[in-house]
């Protein structure tokens, strides 16, 4: 995997190359709270922003031709945050879902989710559930929020899965290849990310897809979540159509 560092563009981008858009996006969203402090706003409003750029991103994804769209929403280690802030975190896809799932289902949105449900509050899973019920047949861009997502722990759940498939005799050691662990993904189903986006300026994966992304396209860029525009998207996708991708080869 290679980096692509980005600054935000000078001037309007047109539309990337359709020849050769990425099949899946991955972002980490990052920055809200910076962007709020800079501007003497409470993190809160940082997030709250944030839940625009969410919509912003998703729809340009969506002209684009894009397939699937993975997006941070919330990790395994976020619950560390100051109990007033992952309380507001908590309600922010009830409210997102809201405002923009009939525009979702118009566009043929289907919504996924990425993650572990049993620590979620239940005004959350219940947002993201019916979201994902509603949107089941659609057949257009799959909008997949990891949400208390964690990739290391996702990891030792596969093995884990794994070693009781091999205790009981399902399946021989000698048998384990790249399949069985990719298949025992909560990812299991999608393509690994072609692109990883992470704003702020951060240089960092912060435990997110850590065996997906083996041989994806990274792009940082030092734009803060919140002021993340489509402009940037395309940019980010037209460094992607610059790159030649030879998975170890010459």
């Amino acid at each position: 995997m290679r980096a692509l560092f980005g600054k935000a563009p000078a001037t309007p981008l047109q539309t990337p190359d359709t020849d050769n858009i990425p099949q899946h996006i991955a972002i980490i969203m990052d920055g809200n709270g910076r962007w709020a402090k800079s501007r003497g706003l409470p993190r809160m409003a940082g997030h709250h922003s944030g839940m625009k750029a969410v919509k912003r991103i998703t729809m340009a994804a969506d002209r684009l031709g894009v397939k699937y769209l993975t997006l941070y929403a919330f990790s395994t280690e976020n619950w560390k945050r100051p109990k007033a802030e992952v309380e507001f975190l908590m309600k922010l896809p009830q409210e997102f879902l809201a405002i923009e799932l009939n525009e979702l289902i118009e566009k043929n949105v289907q919504v996924r989710m990425m993650g572990y449900k049993e620590a979620l509050p239940s005004h959350t899973l219940d947002a993201v559930e019916e979201a994902v019920r509603q949107t089941a047949n659609n057949t257009g861009l799959v909008l997949n929020f990891a949400l208390n997502y964690g990739s290391r722990k996702e990891m030792i759940e596969a093995v884990r899965q794994i070693g009781e498939a091999v205790q009981t005799g399902a399946l021989n050691p000698q048998d384990i290849d790249e399949s069985h662990m990719a298949g025992r993904l909560l990812s299991a189903g999608m393509p690994d990310p072609d692109l990883l986006i992470r704003t702020s300026g951060e240089l960092r994966l912060s435990n997110f897809m850590l065996w997906q992304l083996a041989y994806s396209e990274m792009w940082f860029t030092d734009v803060y979540w919140p002021e993340f525009t489509d402009e940037h998207f395309y940019n980010a996708v037209r460094e992607y159509q610059r790159r030649a991708r030879r998975y170890g080869g010459v």
